[in-house]
């Protein structure tokens, strides 16, 4: 399978991201609709009536600057996703959003852990090593541009903020990795040329026999003796200009 085969672009590379910032901003706007908030439902780590947000927590945000924070990353690496790992991609999210969850309310703080930001630390994370264990151009530049836009989310990961749910942002970076090492997305094997191959022998290569072993370039290599002794005569040609020699005639 090419390149060209493998990636290519499908609805679901616009669907997806669509579909994801859609999601969270209609909860947003319920909430503000009915002059409420949606907390509860978010992850209240080691409690039974807190497991309900493993589900629901990554569709709610307290507040716009939260919701706004979370909803370009969400979409440029949703669609990133979609179009580069399409037939592991729903599974990425779905078990993404399940697992991170799930560590999440292991190891948090007694507190509310809301927000896409754990999806998104679970996307940013999955697409980064698993371009890097792919060892395809395509996946590793792509590993470089998350790493150039969303380097900085890696200090989140650790206790350097106050409000910021790092458990959450270190649940998604750990399911993110273990999942671009369990999950096998097919990716077209780049071309092998000839003599990059362990059995590739020089003496039969059909270019290479139209050099000797100075370097100098054969026209015929299956008879270059016979082409030697052609080159090695030498043909003298002459040409002889006529000249006209004027004549008067006298009366």
């Amino acid at each position: 399978m090419s390149d060209s085969e493998h990636f290519k672009f499908s609805n679901s590379v616009l669907l997806a991201p669509l579909l994801g910032v859609l999601a969270i901003w209609s909860v947003y706007w319920m909430e503000l609709l009915n002059k409420t908030n949606y907390n509860e439902f978010g992850i209240y780590p080691r409690s039974l009536a807190g497991f309900k947000g493993i589900v629901f927590s990554p569709f709610i945000h307290g507040s716009l600057e939260h919701l706004y924070n979370n909803t370009i990353p969400l979409a440029i690496l949703l669609a990133a996703l979609f179009y580069f790992y399409r037939s592991i991609a729903l599974r990425v999210v779905l078990l993404g959003i399940v697992l991170s969850g799930m560590i999440t309310w292991s190891i948090g703080r007694p507190s509310y852990h809301i927000g896409a930001s754990g999806l998104i630390y679970v996307l940013a994370s999955f697409i980064f090593f698993k371009g890097v264990f792919a060892k395809h151009y395509r996946l590793i530049a792509l590993s470089l541009v998350v790493v150039f836009i969303y380097g900085s989310l890696l200090w989140y990961i650790f206790p350097v903020k106050e409000g910021i749910s790092w458990e959450g942002h270190l649940a998604g970076f750990l399911t993110g990795l273990i999942f671009a090492l369990v999950f096998d997305s097919k990716v077209p094997k780049p071309k092998k040329y000839d003599w990059e191959r362990e059995d590739y022998n020089e003496a039969d290569d059909p270019f290479l026999k139209h050099f000797d072993a100075e370097g100098n370039f054969i026209e015929n290599p299956q008879h270059p003796e016979e082409e030697q002794e052609e080159n090695s005569k030498i043909t003298i040609r002459y040409i002889y200009k006529s000249s006209e020699k004027n004549e008067r005639e006298e009366e």
